[in-house]
C-alpha cells in the first residue's frame, strides 16, 4: 500500500457542512432526514480516494464547550447557548453525550445515526470527555509517526500545522471539493506569521465566532507585526514593558489593558497535544471493509443511505 498516512477528520465540521449543503430531500423511508449522513460518507469516500490514507480516525466532540475553558474566559462560545443565526450556526459544533449547543432539530436527530454507520463501517470514532474534537486531532497530530492530514473548517487547527513532521490541514471552508491544503508557506502567505506562532496571533487578533475578544484595537497586520519583530506573546509583553523597544505608546497602552486576558487566553486557545485518549494512533488502520457487514447493510435499508454507502464502502475496498 505504500507509506503510512493518517487522516485525522474534524467530524462535526465535516457533517454540518453536509447538512447545509446537501438538500434536505434526501430523507429515509420513515421520513428522517439523513443529508448530514449521505453528506459525510460522500465526503470520507472523497477524502480516502484523493489521499489514500492508512489509517483514519473521526475525532468528537465529547464536549464542545468545556468547563475549563469557559472559567478562564466567560464568553468562550457563549453566543452559541444562547442560539445564534445561520451563519454562526454553520460554524457550530453538537455533541450527543452533553448538553448542546443550539442546533436544527434535523441534523440533532441524525448525530446518533452517523455514529452507528460509522461504527459498523469500523471506522474509529475517537473523544475525551471535558475536550473537543480539536483537542483530540491536537494530540493524534503530535504522536503520530507518520505524514497527517487534518480535515477540518476550523482555522484553529492551523496550529498543528507542521513541515518538518508533515502535518497538514485540509480546510474545508470553501467545500470539501474545493479544500485548501495548508503549510507553514500557506499560513505565512495569508497572515504574514509562520504557523508555531498561530496560538500568539489569534489569541491576539481574536475571534468572534468563538467569543474570544482578542485584544482591543489589534487586528492582523498589527498582530503579525509584533510577532514578527518579538516572537511569542511572553516576548511582546515583556518587549512592550521595556521602555527602550520600538513597540508604539499606543499598542503598549492596549497591551497593558488586555493583560488579564492574555494570561489566560493561550490556555483557551492552544489545542491539547498530550491527552491519555482510549486509542493510539495503531489503533486507527483503515478498515478495507465494513467491520460489521450485517450491521452496516441494515442502517444502509433502514436510513436510504443508497449511492453514498456505495461510495464509502468503495472507497474502503481500493485501499487494499
Amino acid at each position: 500500500m505504500g507509506s503510512q498516512r493518517l487522516l485525522l477528520l474534524d467530524t462535526a465540521s465535516l457533517y454540518f457542512r453536509a447538512f447545509f449543503g446537501v438538500p434536505d430531500s434526501f430523507r429515509a423511508p420513515d421520513g428522517t432526514p439523513v443529508n448530514a449522513v449521505r453528506g459525510l460518507l460522500d465526503f470520507i469516500a472523497r477524502l480516502v480516494e484523493t489521499y489514500r490514507p492508512t489509517h483514519l480516525a473521526c475525532c468528537w466532540d465529547n464536549d464542545w464547550r468545556p468547563a475549563w475553558r469557559v472559567e478562564l474566559i466567560p464568553s468562550y462560545k457563549a453566543h452559541r447557548v444562547a442560539g445564534a443565526g445561520d451563519a454562526v450556526v454553520e460554524q457550530m459544533a453538537i455533541s450527543d453525550s452533553t448538553e448542546g449547543e443550539q442546533a436544527p432539530d434535523d441534523l440533532a436527530v441524525q448525530v446518533p445515526v452517523i455514529r452507528e454507520v460509522l461504527a459498523a463501517l469500523g471506522l474509529a470514532v475517537v473523544g475525551k470527555n471535558g475536550y473537543e474534537a480539536d483537542d483530540v486531532i491536537g494530540t493524534l497530530a503530535a504522536t503520530a509517526m507518520m505524514p497527517v492530514e487534518v480535515v477540518t473548517g476550523d482555522r484553529d487547527l492551523f496550529q498543528v500545522v507542521d513541515d518538518t513532521r508533515a502535518v497538514r490541514v485540509l480546510y474545508i471552508a470553501r467545500g470539501v471539493g474545493k479544500h485548501e491544503r495548508v503549510d507553514d508557506a500557506w499560513v505565512k502567505a495569508k497572515y504574514g506569521i509562520p504557523a508555531a506562532h498561530y496560538v500568539d496571533f489569534a489569541v491576539l487578533r481574536g475571534d468572534p465566532s468563538d467569543g474570544l475578544p482578542g485584544v482591543a484595537g489589534i487586528g492582523e497586520k498589527t498582530a503579525a507585526s509584533l510577532i514578527n519583530s518579538y516572537g511569542g506573546l511572553s516576548e511582546i509583553i515583556a518587549a512592550a514593558s521595556e521602555p527602550s523597544t520600538k513597540v508604539s505608546p499606543s499598542v503598549r497602552s492596549k497591551l497593558g489593558k488586555a493583560i488579564d486576558y492574555l494570561a489566560v487566553a493561550p490556555t483557551v486557545v492552544a489545542v491539547a497535544s498530550d491527552l491519555e485518549l482510549p486509542v493510539t494512533v495503531d489503533d486507527l488502520a483503515l478498515p478495507t471493509e465494513p467491520a460489521s457487514p450485517a450491521a452496516f447493510t441494515a442502517l444502509v435499508d433502514r436510513y436510504g443511505l443508497g449511492g453514498s454507502a456505495e461510495r464509502v464502502v468503495k472507497s474502503l475496498a481500493a485501499q487494499r
